[in-house]
């Protein structure tokens, strides 16, 4: 099970996140959320990942310009994007190198044609709740015509206590969490972090990413 933790903000919680098996570790460069952190920050931080994991910079509505220029500032592997981005704004990422996500809301994913759903399944796609970052899950049963076919990340309302249920009945390639190992709004904490990781693991297959 592909595990990634997102909106993280200092030293201690991004090793923690390493040492306990995270398999990509996110920075969030969106406005308006309490998880933003500057391209320095961002390129610090990373200096405490190992090789093999992804440092992903997480997006929302920025130009292409934008997002490209403060990626490689920040020096992340990875680029997610999680507003209205084309898959000519992919294509440019992978032009410069980057590895790439697309988050879509469950109702924005179920809003594709079968052609656009198709055309997308060459990306790994990350399915999150209606609003994302308000740690609230999305009921399975409203994915139109069921989960992405390729790679894909579970996201929205999953924690230490839900994550392997769910990740069971959806199975996803793998999933994402953020508010769900927070002791307070934009505060990660390392217990949780730790707890999140092992429950996301418990009795699941690690698939290819």
């Amino acid at each position: 099970m592909y595990v990634k933790i997102c909106g993280l903000q200092t030293p201690e919680t991004v090793s923690a996140a390493v040492e306990a098996g995270a398999d990509a570790i996110g920075f969030v460069f969106a406005p308006g959320s309490p998880r933003t952190i500057s391209a320095g920050l961002a390129a610090n931080l990373g200096h405490c990942v190992p090789e093999g994991i992804e440092t992903v910079g997480v997006f929302r509505n920025q130009s292409i310009e934008d997002v490209v220029d403060m990626a490689r500032r920040a020096s992340v592997t990875t680029v997610q994007l999680h507003g209205d981005e084309s898959l000519a704004d992919m294509g440019r990422l992978h032009e410069e190198g980057f590895r790439t996500l697309r988050a879509f809301s469950v109702n924005a994913y179920n809003a594709l044609s079968v052609e656009e759903k198709l055309a997308w399944q060459s990306e790994r796609i990350l399915l999150d709740a209606v609003e994302p970052g308000a740690g609230v899950t999305f009921d399975a049963s409203v994915l139109a015509d069921g989960a992405p076919h390729g790679f894909w990340l579970l996201a929205g309302g999953l924690n230490p206590g839900n994550v392997s249920a769910l990740a069971a009945a959806l199975r996803p390639s793998g999933v994402d969490v953020s508010s769900g190992v927070e002791s307070s709004r934009g505060v990660k904490d390392i217990a949780l972090i730790r707890s999140f990781i092992e429950a996301a693991r418990a009795g699941q297959p690690r698939h290819a990413q």
